[in-house]
Order: C-alpha cells, then structure tokens, then sequence
C-alpha cells in the first residue's frame, strides 16, 4: 500500500510541483524547517506534492487528525474510524462538493446571461446591426456577391470568436488555417447567419447563448449562457478542398 501511494505521488511530481516551489517575485514567508536529511527531504516533497493537490479539493485541513491518521498507517495501528464510516465521510464530502458546484455553476450561468443581454441591448442600437426573429444579430462588414449557402452546404470560412467582454477564444485567422463544415452541423447561430451571407462577404453575428452552447458552455474557454461574437468571412461554398 506504501509503495502504490509513493508511485502515485511520484507520477506527479511534473504536473504539481511548479505551483509549489516559490519564484524569485513570490512573496509568501519562507518555510524554516530544516531538512538535512535525504529521508527528511523526501518526505517534505511528498507532503507538498500530497498538499497541493488536497488544497485544490478541501478548503481547510485539520492537520492534527490528518497526521494522526499518517501514524496509524506508518505505524500499524487499528484507524479511529472504520471501513464504512470513512466510506460515508467520504460520500458526504462529495455530495457537499457537487451541490457548491452546482450552485457557482448556476450563479455563473445567471451572471453571463444578464451580461449577454445587455451587451445585446447595446450592440442592437448601433447602425446597421440587424436582429432576426431568433434573436440572432447580424452586421454586415464587406458585402459578398457570391454564392449563398443552404443548410446542406459546405463552407470555407475564417472568423475569430470572442466573449462579450472581449476575450478571444477561438480563431482560424490567427491560426492562419480556414475552416470547412456543414452548415447544419453547427451552432443554430452560425446555421442561420452564414444562410444571410454571401461568397467573399463579411460579417459579424452577436449570438444569444440558446443559439450557442447554452446553459452547459463549452469546454473552459466558453462558460455557461455566454453570448459570443463572432467576425465571420465567407471564403467559399462547398469548397473542393
């Protein structure tokens, strides 16, 4: 058991250990144990590796109870607290953790989408945005004369996404790279604006989060209920390429 519990720590040591170790601008007090010894040392490191991931799930730690618990292992003896009742200490704590979660979540979900709406009240009073009936606004930057898209269709096209608040989180413009899809495998946002395009047009949409990702965002770049802006460029209907 001793061995398993070395080697999982050890595994982490890259993964961990940066946030740790102080840099030359960290101002936090400086720890004065003396460790002398390799076994000490060691030690240490495995208390900071242990620590650190602990702190990113329990707030606070009840270090007496927590380095009794190291002796009884260490030193062979009989836990206070049985199989059964560290299995529902254990529970409890997760289920306490899932309920905050789900809470922050949704004061999350709430904030965004009183920050979407008003950034949308403003954006729908500037000349020359357009608003759907699905709630979809639309700006035309560089009017296109090309070919205009179906849901069926295929197209090539560059954009750049940003959160209302302007921070960038996805961009084919500055990966260099245009992007194909079908139309109607995307967001309903993008489905409807890219139908108002045309070939070689240019536009930007504003786009409701139920016409986005939703109460459940996407990954960590887009959380929930955001409204997202997007700078489109139509480059091509159903691309050979």
């Amino acid at each position: 058991m001793k061995r398993t519990w070395l080697a999982a720590a050890l595994a982490t040591t890259m993964t961990v250990a940066a946030p740790v170790f102080a840099a030359e601008s960290d101002t936090r007090k400086q720890d004065t144990i003396k460790l002398e010894t390799e076994e000490q040392k060691l030690s240490y490191s495995l208390g900071l590796i242990l620590g650190q991931q602990l702190s990113s799930q329990v707030e606070t730690l009840d270090y007496e109870a927590f380095q009794s618990a190291l002796k009884s292992v260490y030193n062979d003896l009989k836990p206070a607290l049985t199989e059964e009742q560290i299995g529902k200490v254990m529970q409890d704590f997760q289920a306490r953790k899932m309920a905050e979660q789900r809470e922050a979540l949704k004061a999350l979900a709430d904030t965004n989408l009183a920050k979407g709406e008003a950034y949308q009240a403003e954006n729908a009073k500037k000349e020359g945005v357009l608003k759907t009936e699905s709630g979809l606004q639309y700006e035309v930057l560089v009017e296109g004369e090309g070919k205009q898209p179906g849901t069926e269709d295929t197209v090539k096209v560059h954009y750049t996404g940003t959160l209302v608040d302007g921070t960038m989180f996805d961009s084919s413009v500055e990966r260099g790279e245009p992007v194909s899809f079908q139309l109607n495998g995307v967001i309903p946002g993008w489905t409807e604006g890219l139908q108002l395009m045309k070939e070689g047009g240019k536009a930007r949409f504003v786009i409701p989060s139920d016409l986005a990702y939703g109460p459940g965002g996407m990954g960590k770049a887009i959380g929930p209920n955001e409204t997202l802006v997007f700078e489109v460029e139509l480059l091509k209907v159903n691309p050979e390429d």
